[in-house]
């Protein structure tokens, strides 16, 4: 089921965009999605079972067009499998899409840039792609790459592990003792006010023209934002550069 989505402009690879009425980069709710029945798979596995999870998530996709909105790219690490699986979803009628394995990926800087960069240039340009667990620190870089929304339900998931985001840096609050006797439902909130900042931080940012400025200070807060960037620049410059803006 095609849901409207129109970019209004781009900052590098970055786009904003309206869907629904909403300003892209965003925030997905719970309740703002109505995602397709799909068979997960988990990130590292053999590729004919990834194939087959591919295979069956195609399939209830397809039974199922007339009523989500939203079907999800799965595809292990696998980057052929990604490509194949966003394809075949846009054939049936999607153009929202959320990246499965999000947390796997942003612990693999290389098959994470590959896969975004590609799944980016393959897709069509009126095609929303929505990335799973982001950590806060992360989402500039990933919008960067052309992502267009992230789940909330991450601050779930890192308040579960009772883990704080900040826009800077997730502490495990285990270790860092900045909250004591946070109850998980008190974590969640603070994450998903993080989440929220951030989101607005990147969008001023994208309207001003400076999201790079904004990527290249957070890359320094993990290793791996750092290497994904370096990544990004060595072996992607061609599609960075398609996107900037001459002066």
């Amino acid at each position: 089921m095609i849901t409207k989505f129109e970019i209004k402009s781009h900052d590098g690879p970055g786009r904003i965009g309206k869907l629904n009425g909403n300003i892209t980069p965003k925030l997905f709710y719970k309740n703002d999605l109505k995602i397709s029945p799909y068979e997960g798979s988990a990130y590292n596995v053999d590729k004919e079972i990834a194939e087959y999870n591919i295979k069956e998530t195609l399939k209830l996709a397809k039974e199922n067009v007339d009523k989500y909105d939203c079907a999800v790219i799965e595809g292990s690490k696998y980057l052929d499998l990604r490509i194949k699986s966003l394809k075949e979803l846009e054939k049936i009628g999607y153009n929202i899409f959320i990246i499965a394995n999000g947390d796997e990926l942003l612990t693999n800087p290389r098959e994470l840039v590959e896969i975004v960069v590609n799944l980016r240039k393959n897709a069509h340009p009126n095609s929303v792609l929505i990335f799973t667990f982001a950590e806060s620190s992360f989402m500039p870089l990933l919008t960067y790459m052309g992502i267009d929304g992230f789940l909330v339900d991450a601050s779930n998931y890192y308040s579960y592990l009772n883990v704080l985001q900040t826009p800077t840096k997730a502490y495990d609050l285990n270790m860092y003792k900045i909250y004591e006797n946070i109850t998980q439902e008190e974590l969640e909130a603070k994450n998903i006010e993080c989440l929220e900042f951030v989101i607005k931080e990147i969008q001023t940012h994208m309207l001003n023209h400076s999201l790079r400025n904004l990527v290249e200070e957070r890359s320094g807060t993990t290793p791996q934002n750092i290497s994904a960037l370096k990544l990004l620049d060595k072996n992607h410059m061609d599609f960075i550069l398609e996107y900037n803006q001459l002066f």
